[in-house]
């Protein structure tokens, strides 16, 4: 059974700095396109970050160039370098996970429980 566990949350001031992991068990592959995803209070969730198996990375447009995402293959580990934090940034943080190898398939993901990010002006 595949399992998602995040870390790395917390409070910080605008401008700050966090980085958040994700660490996966029960796959057989490590393979798999990951994603972050974010969910602000009364808001849906909405698509943060994804790479690739290849270690192609792509960005939701207002997080270009302030967010990192990486992954180590070895460990199946994601990570979310967070920096230039803004209030707006504030949100539940979640990782995700394609079920089959081959892609980045958006859909039938696994899911982690979450990481809260608080951002303070």
């Amino acid at each position: 059974q595949v399992q998602l566990v995040e870390s790395g949350g917390g409070s910080v001031q605008a401008g700050g700095s966090l980085r958040l992991s994700c660490a996966a068990s029960g796959y057989t592959n490590s393979s798999v396109c990951m994603y972050w995803y974010r969910q602000a209070p009364g808001k849906e969730r909405a698509w943060v970050a994804t790479i690739s198996s290849a270690g192609i990375a792509n960005y939701e447009d207002s997080v270009k160039d302030r967010f990192t995402i990486s992954k180590d293959n070895a460990k199946i580990t994601l990570y979310l370098q967070m920096n230039s934090l803004k209030p707006e940034d504030t949100a539940m943080y979640y990782c995700a996970a394609d079920r089959r190898s081959g892609g980045c398939y958006y859909s039938a993901l696994y899911w982690g429980r979450g990481t809260q990010v608080t951002v303070s002006s």
